[in-house]
Order: structure tokens, then sequence, then C-alpha cells
């Protein structure tokens, strides 16, 4: 790779780093006299309109957030090619994965760390975002003058929470990444990155190993407190998870403090990771807003053309089949998924393909809690399309807010809908990719068949 002599304003002076998405360089800003990092769109993701966006995103986003445990942004450009770049502060004293690759931290230090890690990640949830990839790489260490700051870099994957619908990109890294962002049709919430931290506090407390993924156990010298906390951080279900990185903090501080660090000295945690399957999907494109489905969903043709899902039943366009029996990653008051489902002509491959038409609907009373049908809604853009005026119609008993997107890229639409149930039973959400060619009515016909009982 050929090292560029300058970008925008800045003199170039080596590579930081590469990733899947972008390349990273240090600059020298001449008005100022200090050095930069210049995060750079790869040139292989240049032409796509989403990932540019996300990109972009990821700057705007840090520049809003303006927090001392986040990289601070000094602003945006675009090269000469079109692509875009980002201008970092410098973190001048390298990532978490080149320290631990000199070898192990003390135990003290390694919790001290550990908590600041989740402080800045909890920041991230206090404003709605997951982070998604939280590994030692995205760890970085920047001096001061009141010392050493640890900030969190990379938000490339994080998007926020009430946006996590419309057209992404589902990835992390292996070893650190929870099992539900293995699942296609799952939505992804903050127990995702106390799943990465928890995977953190292994790989700082425990016994070294030749990858993150490995089979892993602590060091002797670490309370049994503390192992439990990061048992529970990185359980398989994330309802038996901390819910953010806020408690999965205050938890692991209570834990240190109540021991002094010494308690499980010469005691084996008998810590195990997590045992999951891979998918082998680094990255696929998917409707986040269809991520509903249940893991043991099955799929059928019902004599009378309608599924139920709990309370929530749907009338079957002809020849769609449906597939779910819960909304994965919402849960209600019981703990307990609510209630959703895919209906399609092919449930298990519409996600993925932009020929297929579909639709997800699914039932929350937790959303209806927190806002109303347009403020879902509004919660939801789809940035690469064009939004149309918002429409209202009154299907079966139910006010339902409509938003439509014209999109260039990818499926030609997407129909968002929302609509309180009877009784304020909690708010329906429907995403529709509708058939080729049809409009308003099918649209309309589809949220008719949709009841609450």
């Amino acid at each position: 790779m050929d090292t560029p002599a300058r970008i925008g304003s800045y003199r170039i002076e080596r590579l930081l780093g590469t990733g899947s998405f972008a390349t990273v360089w240090l600059g020298h800003d001449p008005v100022l006299d200090s050095r930069v990092a210049i995060k750079v769109l790869a040139e292989n993701w240049s032409h796509d309109l989403r990932v540019r966006e996300r990109f972009l995103d990821e700057a705007r986003l840090l520049r809003r957030l303006d927090h001392q445990r986040l990289v601070p942004v000094h602003g945006v450009g675009e090269l000469p090619d079109g692509r875009p770049y980002a201008v970092l502060a410098w973190a001048d004293g390298g990532s978490l994965r080149e320290r631990l690759a000199r070898g192990p931290m003390p135990l003290a230090p390694a919790l001290d760390l550990l908590v600041e890690i989740a402080a800045g990640v909890a920041v991230l949830h206090r404003h709605g975002v997951v982070h998604r990839d939280l590994t030692p790489g995205n760890i970085l260490f920047r001096s001061g003058t009141s010392g050493e700051r640890v900030l969190i870099a990379d938000l490339g994957l994080a998007k926020a929470v009430a946006a996590a619908s419309g057209l992404t990109v589902r990835a992390g890294t292996p070893g650190y990444m929870a099992p539900e962002q293995d699942d296609p049709f799952a939505v992804v919430d903050t127990r995702a990155d106390v799943f990465g931290l928890g995977r953190l506090g292994v790989r700082l407390l425990g016994v070294e190993v030749a990858r993150p993924s490995a089979a892993s156990r602590l060091r002797e010298e670490v309370p049994p407190k503390v192992a439990a906390v990061l048992r529970r951080a990185t359980a398989p279900r994330p309802a038996d998870r901390y819910p953010d990185a806020a408690a999965f903090g205050s938890a692991l501080r209570r834990a240190a403090t109540s021991t002094g660090g010494s308690a499980g000295a010469g005691r084996s945690t008998g810590w195990q990771p997590v045992r999951r399957h891979r998918l082998g999907v680094a990255a696929t494109m998917v409707l986040v807003g269809l991520a509903g489905t249940a893991s043991d969903a099955a799929i059928v043709q019902r004599p009378r053309a309608t599924w139920t899902s709990g309370p929530l039943t749907v009338a079957l366009p002809a020849g769609w089949r449906a597939a779910g029996t819960g909304w994965a990653g919402q849960f209600g008051d019981d703990g307990r998924l609510e209630p959703a489902l895919v209906m399609s002509p092919d449930p298990q491959r519409w996600a993925a393909h932009a020929s297929l038409p579909g639709a997800f609907v699914g039932l929350s009373a937790s959303i209806a809690a927190r806002t109303g049908p347009e403020g879902f809604l509004a919660e939801r853009p789809h940035a690469t399309c064009a939004a149309a005026p918002v429409r209202r119609t009154r299907q079966a008993g139910v006010d339902w807010v409509v938003a439509r997107f014209g999109c260039e890229r990818g499926r030609p639409e997407i129909v968002e809908a929302a609509g309180l149930g009877p009784g304020r039973s909690g708010l329906i959400y429907v995403q529709i990719a509708p058939p080729a060619g049809s409009g308003a009515d099918f649209v309309d016909t589809l949220l008719a068949g949709v009841r609450v009982r």
C-alpha cells in the first residue's frame, strides 16, 4: 500500500492500521503543529452508499457525543476519488491489543482498566448506542496533562438502539462477539456489548491462550466474585446478562472492592467460556426490523392462511408462509420474548434476498410504554432512501401510521407501519417489503389482516 503524501491539509507520516472498512494514517496538522489520526474509507467499499453513510455516521456520532471517554473527531473531508475521511485525535499510547501482546497485566491494574472501559461503553449506552465490536484493538490510550486516558474507538458497527431498523451490516470479531450477533434474525442491544466486556475481562484476567475464542480460564488469583461477574456477563442468553455497561461496571467494582482482590488467591475459578456454534457468516445484509424471529421457529403453510404468535395473529397473503414465535432481543416485563413473526413466500431467505417480498410483524408493550407510533417510526430512518409523506389509515380497528421509503439500491421499496393494539395492549410494528408493482392497497390489506386478541 503506497503512503499518500497528503490527505487534505495534513502531511502523512505513516500507516497506523487497516481494517475491513477503513485505513488509518498518522498525519501532521501544520497549523496546530500536532499529530492526528486520519481514517479513510476503504476503496473497495467506496461504491456502497450504505457503508459510506455508516462511515460518516460514526464521525457525526462521535462529534455529537464529544465525551472524554470517546475518541474526539476534529473534522471530515473527501479525497479526490470521492472517498470520505475523518480526522480524529491520535491515541499516542497505542491500543490494548498492543499492550496485551507484551504480556499479561497484573490483577489490580487489569481490573481498574476493565472498569474504565465499562465506563466508556456506558457513555454510548446512555445515548442509546450499541458498539457491537468491543475488542482489544478498539480500546485506545491517549496521554494528557492529567494522565493517560482510556478511549473507546471504532464505532463503525455502532448504531442507535432506537434506530435499529433498516439495511445494515451485521458483524463483529469472533471471540468477543455475542452469540446473538451470529443470528441474522436477532436484534442486537446493549447486552451484546456486556458480552464483549465480559470477554475483554477474560482476556485481561485469564491465562493466555493462542486465540480469543479458545477455551479460557481465569488466573488463580482472580477473586471468585469477579469470576462470577464475568460468567454472568458472558451468559449465552442476553436475558441472563447485565442489562448494560453501567450495571456491569457497578457489579465489577463491588466484586473487586469486596474482596480486596485477594480473596480468590490460590483457588481456581473454574471459568469456562461460552461454547457456541458459528454460523460462518461474517457479515450479511439484512433488514434488522425483521430480526425478531425466535431461533426455534418452524415454517408452515396453514390451511386457514393465518399464523399466530402469542396474542398476535396475521392473515397471510396468497402463497406466503410464516415463521417465528418471538421478537428476539425484545423482552416483556415477564422476561420473555415479546411476540413477533416473519412472513414471506420464503421466510428463511427473504431478509437476505432483495427480490423476495415479505414482512415482519411484532407486538411490544415495552415499546408502547416509552413512545407512540409516530415517535417509533421517526426513530427508524433509512438513510440511503427517499421518504414519501407519512400517511394514516384505519384497518381492522387499528389506526396505523405508515411511512414509505423508495430506495435506489437493494430493495426498491420499504414500508414501515406502527399502531396501538386494542386496549393499548402494545405497539404493533410492521415492516414490509412489498411485491414489485404493488401499491398502497397491498399494504392496507396486509395491515387489515393483523389482529391482536
